[in-house]
């Protein structure tokens, strides 16, 4: 199975594609429309500023080939940043459009008793403990690091949040689109067994 990892000049690719060899797939990172429409599912990587990654897309004209992915039913994940993306819009430097997959908004964390970014390990709790994403899982801890946070319109799209100084999006899903907002290639046992599962959604009609 081929798994398309969007090189747009701003994602942890090599620390993506690893993980996704590691797991028994067969990774191709690609910037390319018809390999990653082509592929069996998509990862959409992210690290840096919300706005730059969309004028990235934008230049290379990705972002509508996102949306054509996601429309199409293929399996896409958003990883940390590419999570965000997926949503409406950005408070990040301003205001920012997104590729509006997800409804819903990414906003600052306050700060207060709490440093920002968030940076570390903390504790998953699924909304949805039945979801085919937590097959054979318990909850545990993976590894964040953000500053920004997504408040998705619907609560539905929410999967499983985390606490930090309140409830944290921390895994939304809808239909055949994911995202994670940690890394969960960098998160231990737990955080690759939450890739194996997104990759095992490829194989599916």
């Amino acid at each position: 199975m081929a798994i398309a990892i969007v090189d747009y000049g701003m994602g942890n690719l090599h620390s993506v594609s690893k993980a996704v060899e590691r797991l028994g797939y067969k990774p191709l990172v690609t910037g390319e429309r018809e390999e990653i429409l082509a592929a069996d599912g998509i990862i959409l990587p992210g690290v840096g500023a919300f706005g730059d990654a969309m004028e990235q897309l934008r230049e290379t004209s990705l972002d509508a080939v996102m949306k054509e992915a996601a429309a199409s039913g293929k399996p896409l994940l958003g990883i940390c940043l590419g999570m965000q993306l997926l949503f409406s819009q950005s408070e990040e430097h301003g205001k920012n459009e997104g590729l509006n997959i997800l409804p819903g908004s990414v906003v600052r964390f306050p700060g207060g008793d709490y440093k920002v970014p968030h940076m570390g390990w903390n504790s998953l709790q699924f909304k949805n403990p039945e979801h085919p994403l937590f097959a054979g899982l318990e909850e545990g801890h993976v590894y964040f690091v953000h500053s920004y946070h997504v408040l998705p319109e619907v609560q539905a799209d929410l999967l499983a949040v985390t606490d930090y100084g309140q409830p944290v999006t921390a895994i939304v899903g809808r239909g055949s689109v994911y995202g994670m907002q940690f890394h969960p290639e960098k998160s231990g046992e737990l955080g690759m067994s939450l890739l194996r599962n997104f990759l095992a959604l490829t194989a599916r009609d």
